[in-house]
């Protein structure tokens, strides 16, 4: 991987705080409680709670999860768009096109 594909670790803290508060609003876009999302993304109910509420911050590993989560819904990716949470640095640094 080159340097330039690199994303700093301030990127993702701020990738990861502008995620955050959209979680609530784009579970309730989905209809899809913590438990199932969990089931998907592979975390515990517990820890997502804790995400969500704000009393733990989540891995780059769990955001990028949830960016690819909600990408990939039609209901939720104009919210990812529009907040910037997918961000095109981090595009690039994934390798993945623009929709």
């Amino acid at each position: 991987m080159s340097n330039e594909n690199i994303i700093s670790k301030e990127k993702k803290a701020e990738l990861i705080e502008v995620l955050t508060e959209e979680l609530p609003a784009l579970r309730a876009k989905l209809a899809i409680t913590q438990e199932d999302l969990c089931g998907i993304i592979g975390i515990s109910r517990q820890t997502y709670s804790s995400i969500e509420t704000k009393k733990k911050k989540m891995s780059w590993n769990v955001f990028l999860s949830l960016i690819m989560f909600f990408t990939n819904n039609d209901k939720t990716v104009h919210v990812i768009d529009s907040i910037g949470a997918f961000s095109d640095e981090l595009k690039e640094a994934l390798n993945v096109s623009n929709r």
